[in-house]
């Protein structure tokens, strides 16, 4: 029988000077050892990823156990949330009708197979449009011939004959000549809508967010020649005269000099402004036989045609997304810069400088957009109908902005000062609402694909940027046409059907502001948006404010007295200005015409006849420069003078 042997006991009972003596590394193992910590369940979520120590049940011994449970879980409700679906779902666009859709590349792979043969189809391709676009634009670029006048001048929309405020000098002799002096011109199409922005006074009138016309014929005589102050548009002018409908067109502008009480109408879809006093340059529009003009249209729809129709053979017979988004970048680009919305530009040559001098940087940018925003958006797409129906439709109407949106939403540029415009509020609420329903929509896609958190942090810094930004003394944060392009083109990086539409109307717009605008900066002063007095600079405290000026009229009603107070000490200031009719006729600095009396001057009435009104408006000089000029006061024809309102600063 075997001899007993007791039980050994646990180590855990056994005297400690039985145990053996630990090395230092045996030491350090097994401190190792009783520091490991096994996540329990309620450490781990159901995905088997950590849960961060606040949002645990126990977290009494992280400092967060004040935090109340029901915060913890909607946290990690909201976290859960975020990260989205596990696995993330694939999004794939799978095309309607597919063997339809997908005729263009089954009749490419079988005609032309090789990849270099589609190639020399591609260059060819491209080389037929560019021949017959070019052989167009060549023919409208072209300005024509006016007997008698010569080849007339290309003017954009806003084109004028006088300077606002003091501009135009001293009796307007910057501005000469006054009379006996024409110009043949060319407009371009729809300069019925352009608008003046600014605040800009005629006598005792604002113009504002309207077309800036003023004069046309005498009501007593419909038939009579219309004429018109030399400050308004010279286009919107020929339009409302019937010498060029809103199409654009050829005509010519004769300078009559100097007339009187220009009178308000509305014809063509022009209103024009009255003014009751006289101004000293005037134009108007000769009577010309169509045998004399030899113009070519302003319309711009046929080589639109011709562009249109090569982007969307492009799109139907190419999968390949670099060859669809670069050929639609290029071509619209030139199309825009050259054609539908170019910059105001004398010449084609300049116009043409004008947009190589915009297209490489922009192509940087376009670079970075295809990489992060088309490709994975285009890749592996055969629904080639819906791809140039969604994304090539909705990109011509952003690249087609001035007449798809711009005509229908009153609002310019997001700044304050537009947004005073009248319907602007309204317009902005619906777009923001349309925006918001866009970027939920986004989101969704977005989340399930699994890249929420770092489109949140993406996102989250541009937000930041855009803060910092608003926040910047002095500065108007400025969101142009170009700039959305590029904040929300990446959201539209996931293969689904809205996306399309998406994209392709934010290329549209980046295109359409670089093309038409350049990259503006994202922040401008005041004074570079006309927001400054007379619509041009003043942002210091000279030129923001207007001199306090008491009136005293004289013998007859011949002569007055204006009186202001003593001119600020330190503060650049060292002269007044006066208007009278909107032209600078009085102007005197401290070391010449204000030297014995700083504080006061005489003037006599100008008035050409006894039943004239004058309006007069006040600002302090510095230099050449102007500060902001008084709103109008009144000299009526009866000799009584009417304060000017005072000017809110």
């Amino acid at each position: 029988m075997a001899p007993y042997v007791p039980p050994q006991e646990p180590s855990s009972y056994r005297d400690d000077a039985e145990r053996q003596p630990l090395s230092d590394d045996d030491n350090e193992d097994a401190q190792t050892t009783r520091d490991l910590h096994f996540r329990s369940s309620s450490e781990t979520s159901e995905h088997g990823l950590p849960v961060p120590a606040w949002l645990r049940p126990n977290a009494k011994s992280s400092g967060l156990g004040w935090v109340p449970q029901p915060l913890k879980r909607a946290g990690k409700a909201v976290a859960t949330w975020v990260k989205g679906p596990q696995p993330p779902r694939e999004l794939r666009i799978e095309p309607l009708l597919p063997r339809v859709q997908e005729i263009p590349i089954r009749l490419l792979d079988r005609y032309v197979p090789k990849r270099k043969h589609r190639a020399c189809l591609l260059i060819a391709f491209l080389s037929v449009w560019f021949t017959i676009w070019s052989v167009m634009l060549k023919h409208k670029a072209g300005t024509g011939e006016i007997k008698g006048y010569g080849k007339p001048s290309n003017i954009w929309c806003g084109a004028t004959w006088w300077e606002g405020g003091n501009r135009c000098g001293l009796n307007g002799n910057n501005c000469r000549p006054f009379s006996n002096q024409y110009l043949a011109f060319r407009c371009p199409a729809n300069c019925g809508e352009a608008l003046q922005y600014n605040r800009y006074v005629v006598g005792n009138e604002t113009i504002q967010f309207e077309q800036q016309v003023i004069g046309g014929p005498k009501k007593s005589d419909p038939d009579s020649p219309a004429v018109y102050r030399a400050d308004s548009f010279i286009c919107q002018a020929a339009i409302h005269a019937g010498a060029i409908s809103n199409d654009g067109g050829c005509g010519v502008a004769l300078l009559v000099g100097s007339d009187s009480h220009y009178e308000a109408s509305e014809r063509h879809g022009i209103k024009s402004h009255g003014f009751p006093s006289d101004f000293p340059r005037s134009f108007m529009f000769p009577e010309l036989k169509e045998s004399q003009k030899q113009c070519p249209s302003g319309s711009r729809w046929d080589i639109f045609a011709v562009t249109a129709v090569a982007l969307v053979i492009l799109g139907l017979f190419t999968t390949s997304p670099a060859v669809f988004f670069w050929g639609t970048f290029i071509i619209l680009m030139f199309h825009v810069g050259l054609v539908s919305d170019p910059p105001n530009q004398p010449d084609f040559y300049e116009l043409l400088s004008t947009l190589m001098s915009r297209l490489l940087p922009a192509s940087f940018v376009a670079a970075i957009m295809y990489r992060w925003c088309a490709r994975p958006l285009l890749t592996d797409l055969t629904a080639q109908v819906e791809k140039v129906v969604l994304y090539l439709g909705f990109c011509f109407l952003g690249a087609l902005n001035n007449y798809t949106f711009a005509p229908l939403i009153p609002i310019g540029r997001l700044t304050p000062h537009d947004l005073a415009q009248p319907g602007a509020g309204f317009a902005l609420a619906i777009i923001v609402a349309i925006v918001l329903v866009i970027i939920i929509t986004q989101i969704h896609w977005i989340r399930i694909s699994g890249n929420l958190p770092r489109y949140l942090a993406v996102y989250g810094l541009m937000a930041l940027t855009l803060i910092i930004l608003v926040s910047l003394p002095g500065l108007r944060l400025r969101i142009h046409h170009y700039i959305l392009g590029m904040i929300f083109m990446p959201g539209t990086a996931f293969r689904v059907r809205p996306s399309l539409a998406y994209q392709g109307l934010l290329l549209g717009f980046f295109i359409n502001g670089v093309a038409r605008w350049g990259f503006a900066s994202i922040v401008e002063t005041p004074a570079s948006l006309g927001e400054g007095p007379n619509g041009h600079g003043g942002s210091s405290w000279w030129g923001a404010t207007s001199p306090n000026i008491t009136a005293s009229i004289g013998r007859d009603s011949e002569v007055i007295t204006f009186n202001w107070d003593h001119l600020p000490a330190d503060t650049g200031i060292d002269g007044v200005s006066i208007l009278i009719n909107d032209v600078e006729r009085w102007r005197g600095y401290l070391d010449n015409e204000l030297f014995y009396e700083p504080d006061q001057v005489t003037l006599t009435r100008r008035w050409r006849t006894k039943n004239e009104t004058e309006f007069y408006r006040f600002a302090w000089m510095n230099g050449n420069n102007a500060g902001r000029y008084t709103r109008p006061a009144i000299w009526d024809a009866n000799g009584t003078w009417h304060d000017a309102p005072r000017v809110r600063g």
